[in-house]
C-alpha cells in the first residue's frame, strides 16, 4: 500500500508538472495563443530582450546569496545542536521556530524592521534620509536576509533529522580514540552531515529562485526577477502580454531544472549522493 500510495502521488504530480510545462511552451511559442491564430514563433522571448536577462540575473542573485547564507548559517545551527550542548533543546526549538512561518509574514515582518522607517532605524536614532535603502533598494538585501532567516531554518531541521543518534554514536566513539571536540566536530560530525546539507542547499536554491512574494514585497521595482515580470504580465489586462509572461515563467522553469541536474550531478560526483 505504501509503495502503490507513493506512485500514485508520484503520477500524479508528475501529470501536473508535465502538462503545465506544456502549457506554458505552448503558449510561449504561439501555438495556443488566447487571441488570433496559432503561429509558431520566439517572438515572446524576443519582446523581453534585455529584461529576459536581467530578470534572470536579478533572480540568480536572489537565489544564490540567499542559499550561500542560509547554507552557513543552517549548518553553523545543526553543528551546534549536535554537539550536545546543554542548550542545545533550547537552540534547536530557536531555531527552527521560522519553518511554520508563511513566507509573506516573514517578508512584512523583515519590511517592518529595515525599512527606512523601519524598527532598526527608529532604534538607531538616525534620519531616514541617511538610513541605507535595505527594502526596494539597488540591491536585494532584505529580500536575501528573509530567505536567509526563513531557509537557514529548513537547513538546520533537514541536518539534525538525518543524522539523528547517528552522529552522537560516532562522536562517542572518536572521544573514545582521544578526539577533541573540535577533532570531532571537522573530522566526524560535518562529513557526516554533508550529504543532507547539500541536498537542502539544492532545495533552497531552486524554492528562492522560483519564489514570489518576498521579491515582490521587499524588491524595487526595477530590475524584476522573473517570477515577480512573469505574474505582473500574466495579470496585464493586455492579453497580447500572456506569451511573454509564459516565456518567463519557461525560463524559471529552464533555470530551476539546470539548477537541479546540475545539483544531483554534483552531489553524485563529489560522492555525497549514492
Amino acid at each position: 500500500m505504501t509503495r502503490l500510495a507513493a506512485l500514485t502521488a508520484a503520477v500524479l504530480t508528475a501529470t501536473v508538472l508535465i502538462a503545465s510545462v506544456a502549457t506554458l511552451a505552448l503558449t510561449a511559442t504561439g501555438l495556443m495563443p488566447l487571441v488570433g491564430q496559432p503561429d509558431a514563433s520566439l517572438d515572446a522571448f524576443a519582446a523581453g530582450g534585455a529584461d529576459l536577462w536581467t530578470a534572470t540575473r536579478e533572480s540568480l542573485v536572489i537565489a544564490t546569496a540567499s542559499t550561500a547564507l542560509a547554507a552557513v548559517l543552517g549548518l553553523g545551527v545543526a553543528v551546534l545542536v549536535l554537539t550536545g550542548s546543554r542548550s542545545s533543546r533550547l537552540l534547536a526549538a530557536t531555531a527552527t521556530a521560522p519553518v511554520p512561518v508563511a513566507h509573506i509574514v516573514a517578508a512584512v515582518s523583515f519590511a517592518l524592521l529595515l525599512s527606512d522607517a523601519g524598527l532598526l532605524n527608529r532604534l538607531s536614532g538616525q534620519e531616514t534620509t541617511s538610513w541605507p535603502a535595505l527594502v526596494a533598494g539597488p540591491w536585494p538585501v532584505a529580500s536575501v536576509l528573509t530567505f536567509a532567516w526563513k531557509e537557514s531554518a529548513f537547513v538546520a531541521l533537514v541536518v539534525t533529522a538525518s543524522l539523528g543518534p547517528t552522529a552522537r554514536d560516532y562522536g562517542e566513539v572518536a572521544a573514545l580514540l582521544g578526539a577533541g571536540a573540535w577533532e570531532r566536530t571537522r573530522r566526524v560530525l560535518v562529513p557526516l552531515a554533508l550529504p543532507a546539507w547539500g541536498a537542502a542547499c539544492a532545495i533552497v536554491f531552486l524554492f528562492t529562485l522560483g519564489s514570489y512574494e518576498v521579491v515582490w514585497l521587499l524588491g524595487q521595482a526595477y530590475p524584476e526577477p522573473l517570477p515577480v515580470a512573469a505574474y505582473r504580465l500574466f495579470t496585464s489586462v493586455d492579453l497580447q502580454a500572456r506569451p511573454q509572461a509564459a516565456a518567463l515563467a519557461l525560463t524559471t522553469v529552464a533555470l530551476a531544472l539546470g539548477a537541479a541536474v546540475a545539483s544531483v550531478a554534483i552531489l553524485r560526483r563529489s560522492g555525497l549522493a549514492r
